[in-house]
C-alpha cells in the first residue's frame, strides 16, 4: 500500500463535495448520483484497506504521510489498526446516509448545500481519525465543527438556528480551550506527534528538578500539574464534541432539528471523534494514570446515567435517541477510565471501549435512519402523534427492533458483548464501596436503556394511535420508502445483526486491530460471553428495565387524555435545562455584567485620577517641549550664530534640491541657447519640494485609512464572535 491513499481518503471527499455542488446547479439527479458515487468509492477504498491491512499485520499495516509546510507544523497522517477500522465504519455510515438522503430530501430545499457540507465533513472526519499528531487533529476537528454546523441549521427555522448556535458555540469554545492545551503540551513536551507523546511525557515527568528556581515545572509535582492542566483543556474540547457531561447541551437540541441522515452521523461518528481525542490524550500522555482515570470515570458515570435519565422522560423520538447517545458515550468513557485504573491488565476495558464505540456507531446508524423514514412519512416526532405508525410495516419493525435489542445489551446482539466486557472490567478491578456503587450504576443505566427503548418500540410499532383516522392512514400506507432507502436501512441492520452473532470471529478481531492504539500489546483473555456469570449482568439490567417501564413509564409518564387512551407526557422540569439555567445566563448575562463592572471601575478610577495627573503631566510635557527650543536657540546664538542648522532645509529634501537644481540648470541652458528667457522662470527645487510634501500628506492619509480599516476589521471579527456565541 502507498501512503498516497491517506491523502485520497482525506481530500477526495472535499473535491467530491465541490463537484456535487457544481453539478447541482445543472442537474439535481446528477448531483445526487455523484454524491452517492463519492461515498461508495470512499467506502470501497476504506474496506479494501481494512481487509489488506488486517491480513498483512496483526494490528493493521502502518502507513504514514506528511504534508510539510502547512502553517509551519505540516500535516501528518497515519493508518494503523484502530484507524483502519474507524475509517471503514465512517465510510460505511456516510455511504448509507447519503443513499437515504436522496429520498429524505426529495421535498426539501438547499439540497446542494447539504451535499456539499455532507461530503466536506466526511473529509474532515477522515482527517481527524487518520491524524498522526494533535495539530492535524485540531485542524480537521475545527473544519468538521464548522461544516457540520450547516447540518443542524439546514431547516433554517427558529429551533434549528437556535440549536445550531448552541452547537457552534460549544464547538468554538471547546476548540479554543483545546488549542490552549495543545500549546501547553507542545511547550512542555516539545512534540505533538502521538507516537512520541508517551516517551516524551515519561521523560518529562522523570527528569525531576533541573534548576533550583521556583518555576512550576522545576519539580516533578509541578510538571505533573502542568500536564494535568493541558490534559484538562484538551478533555474540555474533545469532551464537548463527544457530548460528555456537562458539555452535552448541544446533543438533545441538535438531533431533533437536524435531518435524520445528519443525526445518524452526528451521533454515530462525530461524537466518536471526541472519543478519539480523549483516547489519544489518555493513552499517550496519561497512560495508566490513576488520577486521570478517576476523573474520566466520574465524567463517564454522570454522562451515562444523566443521558439515560433524560431519555426515559423524553417523548420525542429523535430527542430520545440523542439522549441515548449521550448515555452510551458515558459507557465508553467508563471503559476509558477503567483502562487507566487496570493498567497492564486492562484488556477487558480496552476491548470493551473499542467494541462499544463500534456498536454505538452501527446502532445509531440503524435507529436514526429508521427515525428518518418515520419522520419523512409523518412529519412528526412526538410519540403521541407517530404512535402506531409501524404496526403494519414488518420490515421497518424488524430493522428498528434489531437496533433496539443491540443497544439494550440483549444477548446475541452486539451491544451485549461490549457492555459485558465493560462490566467485567469493573468487576475485575474491585476497589471497594465506590467501585461497587459504580457497578450498580452501570447495571441500572443499562436497565434504563432497556426501558426507554421498550417505550419507543411499543409506542411506534405495537400500540394504536388515539386518533383512529390517523391510525387507518398509517396502516394503509405501503410505499413508505423506495428501493434505495430500503437498501440503506436493510443493509445497515443486516450488518449490525451479523456483527453481533459472531462475537469471536468479527468483534474480537476488530478489538485486536485497535488495541495497539491504546497501548495493549497482547490480550490473554478469552471471554466466554454466554457463561452464566456474564449473562447474569445482562439479566439484571433487563429486569431493572422491565420494572422501570412497567412501574414508572406506564404508571407515571403516561396519563389518560380522553378516558380511553393514555398519552405520553414529559414530566421533566422545564427549568432544569443546563443551557438556559446556567450557560446562557452565565456567559451572556453574568459575564458581560461582571466585565462591565470592572470596566466601569477603571473608568471611574481614571476619572478620579485625572485631576491630579493633568497638572503634573502638563508640567512634564511643557518641560520636554521647551528643552528642544532652548537647545536650538542656544546653538544658534553660540555655535552656529543664527546660521541654519546643518542639514536643515527650509523645504524639501536633498533629493528634491538636487533634482530641482538639475532642472533649473537645464532651464538656464535653454534660455541661453534660444536667446530668450522662459515666460515663467520656474524654481523647480521649490516645485519638487511642494510635490514631495503633497505625496507625504497623501501617504499619511492612506496610512491612517489602512489603520482605520484594520481597526474596523478587528472590530468586525470581535462582533462576529460575539454574535456566534450569543445566537
Amino acid at each position: 500500500m502507498t501512503p498516497v491513499v491517506l491523502a485520497i481518503l482525506v481530500f477526495y471527499p472535499f473535491a467530491g463535495g465541490l463537484l456535487a455542488y457544481a453539478a447541482g446547479t445543472k442537474s439535481e439527479k446528477a448531483r445526487d448520483y455523484l454524491a452517492d458515487l463519492v461515498t461508495v468509492s470512499e467506502f470501497a477504498l476504506a474496506a479494501a484497506l481494512l481487509v489488506l491491512g488486517a491480513n498483512r499485520a496483526g494490528d493493521g499495516s502502518v502507513l504514514s504521510l506528511r504534508v510539510p509546510g502547512f502553517c509551519g507544523f505540516g500535516l501528518q497522517f497515519t493508518l494503523d489498526g484502530f484507524r483502519l477500522v474507524y475509517a471503514a465504519v465512517a465510510a460505511l455510515m456516510w455511504m448509507m446516509t447519503t443513499i437515504l438522503s436522496r429520498e429524505y430530501f426529495r421535498h426539501h430545499g438547499h439540497r446542494s448545500r447539504f451535499y456539499l457540507f455532507l461530503l466536506m465533513t466526511l473529509g474532515a472526519t477522515m482527517g481527524v481519525f487518520l491524524s498522526a499528531d494533535l495539530y492535524t487533529t485540531f485542524i480537521f476537528f475545527e473544519i468538521m465543527s464548522f461544516t457540520s454546523y450547516v447540518w443542524v441549521a439546514q431547516e433554517e427555522n427558529e429551533p434549528s438556528l437556535r440549536a445550531a448556535g448552541t452547537y457552534l458555540a460549544v464547538a468554538v469554545i471547546g476548540g479554543l480551550v483545546m488549542l490552549m492545551g495543545i500549546f501547553l503540551i507542545y511547550h512542555e513536551l516539545g512534540t505533538l506527534e502521538l507516537a512520541q507523546l508517551l516517551p516524551a511525557a515519561r521523560e518529562y515527568l522523570g527528569a525531576g528538578a533541573q534548576t533550583a528556581g521556583t518555576s512550576l515545572a522545576a519539580t516533578p509535582e509541578g510538571r505533573r500539574a502542568l500536564l494535568y492542566t493541558a490534559g484538562a483543556c484538551m478533555l474540555f474540547g474533545f469532551g464537548a464534541k463527544a457530548g460528555a457531561f456537562p458539555l452535552h447541551i448541544w446533543l438533545p437540541k441538535a438531533h431533533p432539528v437536524a435531518p435524520a441522515p445528519a443525526s445518524a452521523l452526528l451521533s454515530g461518528i462525530l461524537t466518536k471523534t471526541g472519543i478519539f481525542g480523549i483516547l489519544a490524550v489518555s493513552c499517550n500522555i496519561f497512560l495508566h494514570d490513576a488520577v486521570w482515570g478517576r476523573l474520566i470515570l466520574l465524567i463517564g458515570a454522570l454522562t451515562m446515567f444523566g443521558g439515560a435519565l433524560l431519555a426515559v422522560f423524553s417523548i420525542d423520538l429523535k430527542r430520545t435517541l440523542a439522549c441515548s447517545s449521550m448515555s452510551q458515550i458515558g459507557f465508553i468513557l467508563i471503559g476509558v477510565g477503567m483502562q487507566e485504573l487496570l493498567g497492564e491488565e486492562g484488556a477487558l476495558a480496552v476491548h470493551g471501549t473499542m467494541l462499544h464505540m463500534l456498536n454505538h456507531s452501527l446502532i445509531k446508524l440503524v435507529l436514526f435512519m429508521a427515525a428518518g423514514v418515520i419522520y419523512m412519512n409523518t412529519h412528526a416526532l412526538d410519540l403521541n402523534q407517530i404512535r402506531g405508525y409501524g404496526r403494519k410495516k414488518p420490515l421497518l419493525k424488524v430493522i428498528f427492533l434489531i437496533g433496539a435489542l443491540a443497544i439494550g445489551g440483549i444477548p446475541l446482539f452486539g451491544g451485549y458483548v461490549s457492555k459485558t466486557l465493560l462490566h467485567e472490567s469493573i468487576v475485575e478491578y474491585g476497589g471497594g464501596l465506590v467501585m461497587h456503587a459504580l457497578e450498580w450504576l452501570f447495571l441500572f443505566s443499562g436497565g434504563l436503556t432497556v426501558a426507554y427503548m421498550t417505550k419507543l418500540f411499543t409506542a411506534v410499532f405495537v400500540e394504536k394511535n388515539a386518533d383512529e383516522e390517523r391510525q387507518r392512514r398509517y396502516d394503509a400506507q405501503k410505499g413508505y420508502m423506495n428501493a434505495a432507502s430500503t437498501f440503506a436501512l436493510g443493509g445497515s441492520a443486516l450488518a449490525l445483526l451479523v456483527w453481533g452473532l459472531f462475537p469471536h470471529e468479527l468483534m474480537d478481531r476488530a478489538a485486536q486491530l485497535g488495541q495497539s492504539f491504546m497501548h495493549l500489546e497482547e490480550s490473554g483473555h478469552v471471554v466466554a460471553y454466554f457463561s452464566l456469570k456474564n449473562l447474569s449482568g445482562a439479566c439484571i439490567s433487563i429486569a431493572i428495565g422491565a420494572a422501570v417501564y412497567l412501574l414508572f413509564i406506564r404508571k407515571v409518564l403516561m396519563r389518560a387524555a380522553d378516558g380511553r387512551k393514555k398519552d405520553y407526557v414529559n414530566l421533566w422540569p422545564q427549568w432544569l435545562d443546563l443551557e438556559n439555567l446556567i450557560y446562557r445566563p452565565l456567559l451572556l448575562e453574568a459575564l458581560p455584567t461582571l466585565l462591565g463592572i470592572i470596566c466601569d471601575f477603571f473608568d471611574r478610577f481614571v476619572d478620579r485620577l485625572l485631576p491630579y495627573l493633568i497638572p503634573f503631566c502638563g508640567a512634564v510635557c511643557r518641560v520636554f517641549d521647551s528643552l528642544p527650543d532652548l537647545l536650538v536657540t542656544g546653538l544658534r546664538k553660540t555655535v552656529y550664530r543664527d546660521s541654519p542648522i546643518p542639514h536643515e532645509r527650509a523645504e524639501g529634501s536633498a533629493f528634491t534640491a538636487f533634482g530641482g537644481g538639475v532642472l533649473n540648470w537645464f532651464q538656464s541652458l535653454k534660455n541661453r541657447t534660444w536667446g530668450r528667457r522662459s515666460p515663467s522662470n520656474r524654481d523647480y527645487a521649490h516645485i519638487l519640494a511642494v510635490k514631495r510634501a503633497e505625496l507625504r500628506e497623501n501617504h499619511m492619509i492612506i496610512g491612517r485609512s489602512l489603520s482605520f480599516g484594520l481597526l474596523l476589521v478587528c472590530l468586525g471579527l470581535c462582533l462576529t464572535l460575539v454574535y456566534i456565541i450569543w445566537w
